[in-house]
């Protein structure tokens, strides 16, 4: 068999940002289209049968002896599985690890001689940091419901390309994008398996733990709208800036959620229109992630960002419109499956989290369920983020063991 290190080492050199350090591989990108195709190769290799679905998920089939997806036994089949794509500059591990892990716990299934009494699929959504699109978990949200198609079809990348252009030009149909019952109805038990994106295990001495919950998160579009003019002729109380009301802005986020128990505010990303050195900008665009175990207060956050961002653009003469991407509220996995991953890998402890994932968008719709595996360095969505070889392939040992307690 592979080990979950050998197989992420054939990819390291797919998607590398020479500028940025790490990797981005963006959806549809061209990193991030080898990285799927080299999915489907390991996956043919160990003889499962690749298919991609109407939103772009791609599924990689064990089924039961005997049967075929025309049989209906498809059904109910136990899903695991991660993503492909990354932040800008993001890390080896965040999304790969996860699919390198399934590979490789489907060949210790095998060798263990394991016949499944259902089928089991290994998959791939796309989409899942939103890193091009704006969207987190994209294509769960497509297969689930949770976003209406028009809304996804419409959303554009920073060079203006709709998702509707690109999911075409990548041979989706975007008439066809959307709530998927087939595929919902396949999903009898989803686990998935991610590096830890914090420091909890290492901390706790342990290389593998059971996710617990997702807190509440969501990202908000604000724009701060002024009066572009010349930076050396306009005088300092002739001026609506916008980027000085986002400045802030900013700093209120901050202040609002460091007195806020529990709670986590970011601006990861601020637009200066038109964006010259020599030109007072006519608008800036930044978005916020907000994040709280409680969604009423996340919805009190946002309230009160929104309320503060008016505020501060109105004192510089601008002013400030905010709108929503995306809202998930807080997620509790599955009980019963939790259990189930606690028995199949004694010792693990629960562990909650404070990132989204697509399992988090599939858990109101079938039962789901996480693995973390140990990050040292407590880092991620950065080049930073790490895990040991010994930990990497422990984790497909353990995600091996739940799968077949399950199977």
């Amino acid at each position: 068999m592979d080990s979950v290190s050998s197989l992420l080492e054939s990819i390291e050199d797919v998607g590398r940002d020479t500028v940025r350090g790490g990797y981005s591989r963006p959806v549809f990108s061209p990193a991030e289209l080898d990285l799927r195709s080299w999915f489907e190769q390991e996956a043919r290799r160990r003889g499962l049968d690749v298919e991609t679905d109407r939103n772009g998920i791609l599924w990689a089939w064990w089924d039961v002896d005997g049967a075929d997806r025309n049989g209906g036994t498809r059904d109910g089949a136990l899903v695991t599985g991660s993503h492909l794509d990354s932040v800008p500059g993001g890390g080896a591990f965040d999304g790969p690890l996860g699919v390198a892990a399934a590979l490789a716990a489907v060949d210790l299934l095998k060798e263990r001689g394991v016949q499944p009494q259902r089928a089991l699929a290994v998959t791939v959504f796309p989409e899942e940091e939103g890193s091009r699109f704006g969207v987190a978990c994209l294509g769960s949200r497509l297969l689930t419901g949770a976003i209406d198609p028009d809304t996804a079809r419409n959303l554009k990348d920073p060079d203006g390309v709709t998702f509707a252009e690109a999911a075409r030009a990548n041979g989706l149909d975007p008439a066809h994008l959307g709530r998927d019952e087939d595929a919902l109805r396949r999903i009898g038990d989803f686990v998935e398996l991610h590096v830890e994106q914090g420091r909890g295990l290492i901390d706790l001495d342990s290389a593998i733990a059971v996710g617990t919950s997702i807190i509440g998160h969501g990202r908000w579009k604000l724009t701060i709208s002024g009066q572009g003019n010349h930076a050396g002729t306009t005088l300092m109380e002739d001026r609506a800036d916008p980027m000085v009301a986002a400045a802030q802005v900013i700093l209120a986020i901050r202040k609002t959620a460091a007195t806020t128990p529990e709670a986590r505010a970011t601006v990861g990303r601020l637009q200066p229109i038109p964006g010259g050195t020599n030109v007072i900008a006519s608008r800036v665009e930044l978005w916020i992630d907000i994040r709280h175990p409680d969604d009423a207060t996340t919805a009190a956050l946002v309230e009160s960002i929104h309320g503060q961002a008016q505020k501060a653009a109105a004192f510089e003469g601008c002013t400030a419109a905010l709108t929503r991407e995306s809202v998930s509220g807080t997620v509790t996995f599955d009980g019963e499956l939790q259990r189930q991953l606690q028995l199949a890998i004694p010792g693990a402890p629960g562990l909650p989290t404070g990132a989204g994932h697509d399992a988090g968008i599939l858990a109101a719709h079938a039962p789901s369920a996480m693995l973390y595996v140990r990050n040292p360095t407590g880092i991620s969505h950065s080049p930073e983020e790490h895990v040991e070889n010994d930990d990497a392939d422990y984790g497909a040992v353990a995600l091996a063991d739940a799968l077949e307690r399950l199977l």
